[in-house]
């Protein structure tokens, strides 16, 4: 079995989110995107972006130009583990891109996840954000910072309306994701390995 690594279209990208990924909607942002192949087969994509956070380096001493996001891994079915294909996909980006530093994930535990691939690839762990809410709009549950008039939610028909017509939205409150952090360098791995937590663990059942 032969496993390819390498860029690939937006248009290979947008197919495999909507296909295969649980979100169904492609990241916002310039993005980097690499495509994966099995035996010449493609079987989607792995992509890097700026993420929903305008402050994603802060926390760790670097700039936006350090730091980036694993935004998306969506995959069909597929022989290789996804670990292996995340960090071929990593060391890809890392040769591409020798300006950066380090790579930020998140795994959602409103979709049963903990990070196990991130855990098996010895990324380090840094904890939960915080919870936040969900807006529920013509048949779609859409994050807080898309009501926002700037940034992520900039031209959304969300951010558009009134304070009224969003506080009058169904919501739901969503648990914290648990975040991930893949050193780039040597020197950046040894600084957050002093801040890094013990792993989270799956709920028995889930």
């Amino acid at each position: 079995m032969s496993l390819k690594v390498a860029p690939c279209e937006h248009k290979a990208a947008d197919f495999a989110v909507k296909n295969w990924h649980y979100s169904k909607r492609m990241p916002i942002g310039k993005l980097i995107l690499f495509g994966v192949w099995e035996n010449e087969k493609f079987i989607g994509s792995v992509m890097f972006g700026r993420g929903a956070s305008n402050n994603l380096g802060s926390p760790y001493g670097l700039t936006q130009t350090e730091v980036c996001e694993l935004v998306r891994v969506a995959l069909t079915n597929h022989k290789a583990p996804v670990t292996q294909i995340v960090s071929e996909c990593l060391k890809e980006f890392k040769r591409t891109n020798p300006n950066m530093r380090l790579v930020v994930s998140y795994a959602d535990p409103e979709q049963n996840h903990v990070g196990v691939i991130y855990q098996a690839g010895n990324w380090l762990y840094s904890g939960q954000s915080p919870s936040d809410v969900q807006h529920y709009y013509q048949g779609k549950w859409y994050h807080s910072r898309m009501l926002r008039p700037s940034g992520f939610g900039t031209h959304t028909s969300l951010s558009r309306m009134t304070k009224e017509q969003q506080k009058a939205l169904p919501k739901k409150v969503i648990k914290g994701k648990h975040r991930y952090l893949y050193p780039l360098d040597k020197q950046m791995r040894r600084r957050l390995e002093k801040i890094a937590l013990s792993y989270p663990h799956a709920v028995q059942g889930s």
